[in-house]
Formats: structure tokens, C-alpha cells, sequence
């Protein structure tokens, strides 16, 4: 089950997706101070797998545009932007983001994510994809999940797969990652491949 809250009762609903360890929402102009020391200490162990930075990217007004941005993407439908927090302490462990969401004849959508230096490894993002998998084949009623990583990522290549992804490609040159295009396996997940976990998500209380 999910909740869906409706901030100030205006606009589409805000998905709120609770797991056992982990809840899952969009990011508010309040998060900056958490999400900014996460992604602070996390720098160098985040700096291989995702595009160079501006300078300017942790500061609070770069992250107050980056939730205008993400709220407007939300209101056309196009893309999903989530915070993983801790179940018990609401600290921020990392992010998802379901983008490029596509209806019409291709019902897809592309994931991105990325985990705090200190929470990485632990089953935080296996807990986390599972409830937005969830969420984007049951809520969105989506066909098709893709997810791309680079070759030497061991790590996310075997949460893919351990997720049910399928390895569909090799992409050359795919992405701009750290500074300079980067070839990538592209993975990809269909509905009807996704196996319904029994128990990934309760209703807010």
C-alpha cells in the first residue's frame, strides 16, 4: 500500500512509499542541510559513477532550484524525484529518481540513484528500488523500467540483477560521467518479469 499526500491540498498527489527501513518522498526546501552533508562527505565515492558537479551545487539555493525543478517535473508527469530516509531517524541515506517517464505506446521510464557513502552496502537501495519498482508497475500501471551503469560498477550491476534486471546492451559513449563520456551496460525490467514482493511497503500511519 502507499499514501499519497496532497501538500495544501493543491495539485497532483506527493507519493509517500514507506518500507521497513527506509520511506521514501520527494525533497523539500528543508532537506538542504541534511542532503548537503550527505552528499558532502560522500563526494569522493560518489564523484566516479555520476556527471562533474557546478561548483556551486551544494549550496542552499542551488537545492531550493533543484526542488523547484523536481516539483515541476512531478506536476507534468515526466519524471519522479525521491529522498531515501532512514525508517527510524528520518536521516537522508541517498536518492531515486524515475525520469524520462513515457506513456502512449512505450508506458517506460529510466532510474537513477545514488547512496550516501556510510549507508552504501547495508540493503538500504535493494529496500528503496524494491518499493518504487513497486510503485511505477502497480501505481503508474508502467510496461518497462531501464537503468543504465557504467561497466566497472560492479555494485549497481549486481543490484540490477538481483532486482530482476536483464542486461539488454552496451551503450558507447553513453553518458558525460565525471567529466567525460563513458560507454554503459544498459539494463531494462518488464512488468511482466517483475516478481510482486509479499510485504515491501505499509500506509503511513
Amino acid at each position: 500500500m502507499f499514501a499519497f499526500l496532497h501538500p495544501r491540498g493543491r495539485g497532483p498527489a506527493e507519493p509517500r512509499l514507506e518500507g521497513q527501513r527506509v520511506v521514501l518522498r520527494p525533497p523539500r526546501a528543508k532537506d538542504w542541510r541534511a542532503w548537503a552533508a550527505v552528499r558532502r562527505s560522500s563526494r569522493d565515492f560518489l564523484a566516479p559513477w555520476e556527471p562533474t558537479s557546478p561548483a556551486d551545487a551544494l549550496t542552499r539555493g542551488a537545492f531550493r532550484r533543484r526542488v523547484r525543478s523536481h516539483a515541476h517535473e512531478f506536476r507534468r508527469a515526466t519524471a519522479i524525484t525521491f529522498l531515501i530516509l532512514g525508517r527510524s531517524d528520518g536521516a537522508v541515506l541517498g536518492g531515486i529518481t524515475v525520469a524520462d517517464i513515457q506513456r502512449s505506446v512505450a508506458q517506460a521510464c529510466s532510474l537513477g540513484y545514488w547512496i550516501g557513502r556510510d549507508h552504501a552496502r547495508q540493503g538500504y537501495m535493494h529496500e528503496a528500488l524494491g518499493l518504487v519498482l513497486r510503485h511505477v508497475f502497480v501505481d503508474l500501471g508502467l510496461h518497462r523500467v531501464n537503468a543504465a551503469c557504467l561497466p566497472s560498477n560492479a555494485a549497481s550491476q549486481g543490484l540490477l540483477r538481483k532486482l530482476g534486471f536483464r542486461q539488454e546492451g552496451y551503450a558507447r559513449e553513453y553518458l558525460r560521467i565525471d567529466g567525460r563520456w563513458q560507454d554503459h551496460l544498459l539494463f531494462a525490467l518488464l512488468a511482466s518479469e517483475w516478481e510482486r514482493p509479499a510485504q515491501t511497503a505499509r500506509a503511513a500511519e
